[in-house]
């Protein structure tokens, strides 16, 4: 193998007819380990390395699941997506799968191993935002949004009170410890701080689910972090509801940007699909038209909250049934 070579696969998701597996192939890759300290210049260093990188555009890369090979190129910034479907029926929960990126002859340049999450058929299905709906982010601000970024690691990132809470209610709800509800974590966070991510919601106790995230950025990119149109995260969140027809989902987001048009553009087209849409009250200025596209939401026969406390949404999830 070729040890500047490095395959990066991120949680996946589907059922049966359709999976669905992201990741990257790198050249060189992002240093992903971290010390957790305070020191403001060891995070400030860390976070740059995370932008530092070098993809491997159009390498072939062969994915292994039980006894099927299917095969792919990467992108010119080295992404590829892998869509299949399963021979054989498939348990609900999490399978392994394996990546590998090959050369023309077919001799393995590097490999890594990912998984995918198939959710029970009766159950919910909860799609998040990340970015000052889970996460303490200032998204709006773009100086401090970078000043959260910087100064802070994964582990000393701040999480809104009582969300995780909420969020760990949701996942085993109407369901068992062993087939918790998925959770699609939907952002314009770039793929660069796909690991930081994971370390903070498993610091934070939120639940594990699988992470779609915006196309990579270098370093130079940097102060546009977490900026992009909105139609993107339309996409993606479209694309889970099309590989999910027979879940009821519930979506949350915050009012700091697109959200609230986000998703009542979505139960317009998907109203039968759709449960609940929670809103964080993040910018007050903005209430009154985040009302109006809730009411919006609410007359296609969809819950809807808008909330500053997830203490609140804790009580309208428990009165709507969605908590038992």
């Amino acid at each position: 193998m070729n040890k500047s070579v490095s395959v990066k696969i991120y949680h996946g998701y589907g059922h049966k007819h359709n999976l669905v597996v992201y990741g990257h192939v790198f050249k060189r890759k992002a240093k992903t380990s971290q010390i957790f300290s305070n020191n403001i210049f060891v995070n400030i260093i860390h976070l740059l390395k995370l932008f530092i990188l070098k993809p491997f555009p159009f390498v072939r890369v062969r994915l292994q699941f039980f006894d099927q090979t299917v095969y792919n190129t990467t992108e010119q910034d080295g992404f590829f997506k892998f869509e299949w479907e399963a021979l054989q029926d498939l348990e609900a929960g999490w399978h392994f799968v394996k990546v590998e990126a090959i050369d023309e002859n077919d001799e393995v340049l590097s490999s890594n191993e990912g998984k995918v999450y198939v959710p029970h058929i009766t159950q919910y299905a909860f799609i998040s935002d990340i970015d000052d709906t889970v996460m303490i982010s200032h998204s709006a601000t773009i100086g401090r949004r970078l000043r959260e970024l910087f100064i802070k690691n994964p582990r000393t990132r701040k999480t809104f009170s009582n969300a995780a809470k909420h969020y760990q209610q949701l996942a085993l709800s109407h369901t068992n410890q062993d087939q918790p509800n998925p959770f699609f974590y939907v952002s314009s966070s770039e793929w660069n701080l796909y690991d930081y991510l994971l370390e903070t919601f498993r610091f934070n106790k939120l639940p594990d689910g699988a992470f779609l995230l915006n196309t990579l950025k270098r370093w130079s990119d940097l102060v546009k972090t977490g900026k992009t149109g909105h139609e993107g995260k339309l996409l993606r969140v479209m694309r889970i509801l099309d590989a999910f027809p027979n879940q009821k989902f519930v979506f949350f987001g915050d009012n700091s940007q697109q959200d609230p048009m986000i998703y009542a553009t979505i139960v317009e087209k998907y109203p039968k699909n759709i449960e609940a849409v929670y809103i964080r009250n993040i910018r007050p200025e903005k209430e009154q038209e985040t009302q109006y596209l809730l009411q919006k939401v609410k007359a296609k026969n969809v819950s809807a909250l808008l909330f500053k406390d997830s203490a609140e949404a804790i009580e309208h999830s428990k009165s709507i049934g969605l908590i038992q």
